[in-house]
């Protein structure tokens, strides 16, 4: 027990002996630290004592040499400155002087003009009296001129103006015939060279205009069958085609009659088939309706196409070629629509070449140019109107959609292909022999001709000649002046222009004869 307190005690003893050495140890680090630390600062604050001197000083000296450039700069611009000053004042003194020595030539000037002012009113004085004194003798003069002229200054006024005036109108028509003659010479020497050279280059053929076909019969017996019981065959055969089928006396032969010539075409197509068959009855009408039908539409593509490549267009819309193949069987005064169609194109193309002009563009516009006489019976309008729109559905150039639509000027001519196709159309329709007209309209408009030339004041008969293609007029030599004849031709041209509707040109020829005569004694 003793031991153990012993060593208890002994362990006390021993643990404060520890803490108070490690206590001691504790105190001297803590001292040596807070020495090295003084020293530490110390050394640092010294430091930057030192760089903050270095930094100052090195301030100064850069203040310093910016003060010397600053001076020097101020000093700079105070010289330029006065150099400134010193020429504007220079400048001033120049001016000042000029303005003194205009203000002696102003002075000078304006006792000039007061020298003339007073001149001139003195002479103006002087011009008064004079004036009243003219004036006064004028009056005189009139007065004395009128009583030996027998009429007041009004009258012989209005008598001078209409001896100017009908001298002036003498003139001015005397110009006008000579420059139409120039122009008329010039315009037909090209004119005929440019059409002759166009012309030449086509040889195309024609076809007579008809309204009806013939189907030749084996015999007259096949009448009755096409006939058939209670008339069954012809009415199932008018029925599927929309013709009418006439068979009379005419022997061995069956008229076709319809207005329409595609379907008058397969009322002929499927009418053939059925007298090489034998075999006609309703049932077997239709069939053969369909099948002709089929055939006629193959027909009508091919002919398109063989224009398209005659003509040598390329990239136009199937459907407008098949409707270049049914103007195949549309008729124009006698002459077909196809044909005129390919023609026109042929010399649209001849016509640009000679004037320099795109000449595959000026043939597809005169090829596509009828298109709408394809539709006319369908679409109400014009067939200008109506194909310059179907061209534009399917796809045309806009100067091709105007070509087709200003042919017959119904909307203005946008382009120099307009014209061009319209005189191309119009050299294919006014060849002799290429249409006909009927009776009644090629007497009316000679007639009409005759009319509106004999309405003009002074024409004492007219007569239309050259089949309506010339206007030949005779006027009294004592109404119309030699010089008022062109004028009167022209003033008849215009009147025809507006009043009537005719291809090609219509020439206007004013004939003034005079005679005198005498007796010999």
């Amino acid at each position: 027990m003793t031991t153990l307190i012993l060593a208890l005690v002994l362990g006390v003893v021993l643990g404060a002996g520890a803490l108070a050495l490690v206590d001691r140890v504790r105190r001297r680090r803590v001292a040596e630290l807070e020495t090295s630390a003084h020293a530490t600062a110390a050394r640092i604050v010294e430091e930057a004592r030192k760089e903050g001197d270095a930094v100052r000083k090195e301030a100064q000296l850069h203040a310093k040499d910016l003060m010397i450039q600053a001076k020097a700069d101020w000093e700079r611009e105070a010289r330029d400155q006065r150099h400134e000053l010193q020429a504007l004042e220079k400048r001033i003194l120049q001016k000042e002087e000029g303005i003194d020595r205009k203000i002696e030539a102003f002075a000078q000037r304006e006792t000039e003009l007061a020298r003339r002012e007073d001149a001139l009113r003195t002479q103006e004085r002087l011009m008064e009296g004079r004036q009243t004194e003219i004036t006064r003798l004028t009056d005189q003069v009139r007065q004395k001129l009128e009583q030996a002229a027998g009429m007041t200054r009004d009258e012989a006024k209005r008598t001078l103006v209409e001896q100017m005036t009908d001298e002036a109108r003498h003139d001015a028509a005397r110009h006008i015939r000579q420059v139409e003659a120039e122009a008329r010479e010039e315009a037909d020497r090209r004119a005929k060279k440019i059409v002759s050279i166009a012309i030449e280059r086509l040889a195309g053929e024609f076809v007579a205009e008809r309204t009806v076909s013939v189907v030749t019969l084996p015999s007259d017996d096949m009448k009755g069958r096409i006939i058939g019981r209670e008339g069954r065959n012809i009415r199932a055969i008018e029925s599927a085609t929309g013709v009418d089928l006439i068979i009379d006396d005419t022997p061995e032969a069956v008229v076709i009659s319809c207005h329409n010539p595609i379907r008058r075409e397969l009322a002929r197509l499927a009418l053939e088939r059925l007298l090489s068959d034998g075999r006609i009855h309703p049932g077997r009408i239709e069939e053969v309706v369909r099948k002709a039908e089929q055939e006629l539409d193959e027909a009508i593509r091919e002919a398109g196409q063989r224009a398209v490549l005659e003509v040598g267009v390329h990239g136009i819309h199937p459907e407008l070629v098949k409707l270049l193949g049914m103007l195949k069987y549309r008729y124009s005064y006698a002459q077909n629509v196809l044909m005129h169609s390919i023609e026109a194109a042929f010399i649209a193309g001849s016509l640009a070449a000679e004037l320099g002009l795109n000449e595959k563009q000026a043939r597809r516009a005169a090829l596509l140019h009828d298109i709408g006489k394809a539709l006319t019976h369908e679409v109400e309008g014009s067939h200008a109107i109506i194909g310059g729109e179907i061209a534009r559905k399917y796809g045309e150039s806009a100067k091709i959609v105007n070509a087709i639509a200003a042919h017959h000027e119904e909307v203005k001519a946008e382009t120099i292909l307009a014209p061009l196709v319209d005189a191309a159309d119009a050299l294919s329709g006014a060849r002799p022999g290429a249409r006909r007209e009927v009776l009644e309209s090629y007497a009316k408009r000679l007639e009409d001709l005759e009319r509106i030339s004999n309405s003009f004041k002074g024409v004492e008969k007219s007569f239309a000649v050259q089949a309506g293609r010339e206007i030949r007029i005779i006027v009294d030599p004592g109404t119309i002046p030699d010089d008022h004849a062109a004028v009167l031709a022209r003033d008849i041209a215009r009147k025809i222009e507006q009043e009537m509707t005719y291809p090609g040109q219509i020439k206007v020829t004013v004939i003034r004869e005079t005679r005198a005569s005498d007796i010999a004694r």
